[in-house]
C-alpha cells in the first residue's frame, strides 16, 4: 500500500492499461453486481414487510429500504462480491506471471512492472468500486419497488418521495465513497499476494484464495472504522 502511494505520482503513467483494467473491473462486473442488487432489494423488501405491517408502519418501507441499501448493505455486499471475483483473478494472474518469470523479464528490460501491473489495477478498483456500488444501489431500489408494486400496488412517485426523505447528501457521499477505500484494499492485497508468490502453480492457487479471504476481512474491519468516523463527524441519520 505504501509503495502504491509513493509510486502513483511517478512516470510512466500507463493510461491505456488503466482503461483496460477499468473495463475488466467495471463493465465485466455489471451483470454480477446487477443480479446481486436485484436480489438484495427484493429479499429485503419481502423480509421487512411482515415486520412493518405488524407495527402498522408499512408506509416507511421505502425509506427503510433506501437507508439500508445505500448506507450499508449496498456498499459492503458489492465490495465483498467484487473481492471474490477480482481478488482471485488479480492474485492468480500476477502470481502466474511471477512463477513463469514474466515479471523478472520485465524488470530486466527496465519496464517498471510495478506501474504496469499494480498501480493500474489498484486505481481501476478505486475508480470502479463506487460506480458499481451506485449501480447496485439503483438496481436494489428498483427491485424493492417491484416487490412493493406487486405486494401492495405502491405508486412509484410515493415510493421515490418516501425513499429519499430520510437520506442526507453526506450519507450518499460517505457511504458510496468508502467503497473507493475498499477497492484500494482489494487491489493492494491481491497484487501484493500475487507479486510475492514463490514456488509453483500450487502457490498461485493459495495466493488467489488468500487474496479473497484477506480482502474480505479487511473490508469488514475497515467498514467498522469508517462508519464510526462518519457518525462522529456527520452524526447519525436521526
Amino acid at each position: 500500500m505504501g509503495q502504491s502511494f509513493l509510486r502513483f505520482w511517478r512516470k510512466p503513467f500507463e493510461g491505456r492499461e488503466l482503461l483496460r483494467q477499468m473495463d475488466d473491473v467495471g463493465s465485466k462486473s455489471f451483470l454480477l453486481t446487477g443480479i446481486t442488487g436485484l436480489a438484495i432489494g427484493i429479499v429485503l423488501a419481502m423480509q421487512s414487510r411482515g415486520t412493518l405491517v405488524r407495527f402498522g408502519a408499512e408506509a416507511v418501507l421505502p425509506s427503510m429500504l433506501a437507508l439500508s441499501v445505500i448506507k450499508e448493505i449496498g456498499p459492503v455486499i458489492t465490495s465483498l462480491v467484487l473481492a471474490g471475483r477480482l481478488g482471485a483473478g488479480i492474485g492468480a494472474e500476477i502470481g502466474s506471471m511471477r512463477v513463469t518469470e514474466q515479471i523478472d523479464a520485465l524488470e530486466v528490460a527496465a519496464l517498471k512492472p510495478f506501474h504496469f501491473l499494480v498501480i493500474t489495477r489498484v486505481l481501476a478498483c478505486m475508480i470502479m468500486f463506487p460506480v458499481l456500488t451506485m449501480w447496485t444501489d439503483f438496481i436494489a431500489l428498483f427491485g424493492g419497488y417491484g416487490e412493493s408494486l406487486l405486494a401492495s400496488g405502491m405508486d412509484y412517485r410515493i415510493f421515490i418521495s418516501t425513499a429519499f426523505e430520510s437520506l442526507r447528501f453526506s450519507d450518499i457521499i460517505v457511504d458510496t465513497g468508502k467503497t473507493a477505500i475498499f477497492g484500494f484494499i482489494v487491489g493492494s492485497v491481491s497484487c501484493f499476494l500475487g507479486f510475492n508468490v514463490r514456488g509453483g502453480t500450487r502457490e498461485v492457487g493459495r495466493a488467489a484464495m488468500r487474496a479473497v479471504v484477506g480482502s474480505s476481512l479487511l473490508i469488514l474491519l475497515t467498514d467498522v472504522l469508517i462508519v464510526r468516523l462518519s457518525i462522529l463527524i456527520f452524526g447519525d441519520v436521526g
